[in-house]
């Protein structure tokens, strides 16, 4: 397809920034629009998010301990829309910001150290399993976006993201994230302190995966990872 073609285009592109890229302020913002117009068409609510300022965040809160990681509107489950004249309005009306795109709707995503996810995708690609999307928020945490069971047809199956970032829960899934509903993730291309950002290694034109499909692969990893580094960390907090 012509959209799917753009985007593979688009990640293929030598990217501006530290080493003297000579991008112009309107190709970028370009590009970027056409990047989160395709997440959107591929089915991913998107909601603004802060974005870095100064030595800060945008939110302008003192000492924010997310500094452009986190929704604009604490309405954001609300706002979320793959609308692309509403994501086009927020895309012109703020230049500036990063996007997020709310879980457990559309899709889930598996979030785990970026070391471990390498490591997993390799795996997973060498033995024929579909990968999905799958995103880098640098420098150290690697997104799986897969199909949400957020949503089942039996409300009593489903459970909040907290249930999933609970310390006692780290034991068992070292270093690994489940975003499904009440949750989100950055999208790319968002900005982040200290020249960091996310990025597409695999875009959101591919299929999303049964995550089951993946998740033993990335808890092996992630145990292994943990053993590797006993004083590795959870993901970052997504609470304001």
């Amino acid at each position: 397809m012509e959209r799917k073609s753009r985007f593979s285009q688009w990640l293929r592109r030598p990217r501006s920034g530290a080493g003297g890229g000579t991008g112009t302020g309107a190709a970028d913002g370009a590009a970027r629009e056409e990047l989160l117009l395709a997440a959107a068409a591929a089915g991913f609510p998107l909601a603004p998010a802060a974005h870095p300022s100064g030595y800060g965040c945008s939110c302008e809160r003192i000492g924010c301990p997310t500094p452009g990681r986190h929704p604009v509107s604490f309405a954001w489950q609300t706002l979320a829309t793959t609308d692309a004249e509403k994501v086009t309005a927020w895309l012109r009306g703020q230049p500036e910001a990063n996007f997020v795109t709310a879980t457990g709707i559309a899709h889930d995503v598996l979030d785990v150290p970026v070391e471990a996810g390498r490591q997993a995708l390799e795996r997973l690609q060498k033995a024929g399993v579909e990968t999905g999307p799958v995103a880098t928020v640098a420098p150290d945490r690697m997104l799986f976006f897969t199909a949400t069971r957020g949503t089942p047809d039996d409300e009593d199956e489903w459970w909040p993201c907290e249930l999933d970032c609970h310390p006692e829960t780290m034991d068992e899934h070292p270093g690994l994230r489940w975003h499904c509903r009440g949750s989100y993730v950055l999208l790319p291309p968002s900005r982040l302190p200290e020249d960091a950002g996310v990025a597409w290694l695999q875009g959101p034109e591919r299929p999303l995966p049964d995550p089951l499909t993946l998740l033993e692969t990335l808890t092996d990893a992630c145990a292994q990872y943990a053993g590797d580094r006993p004083d590795h960390e959870a993901a970052w907090p997504i609470g304001r």
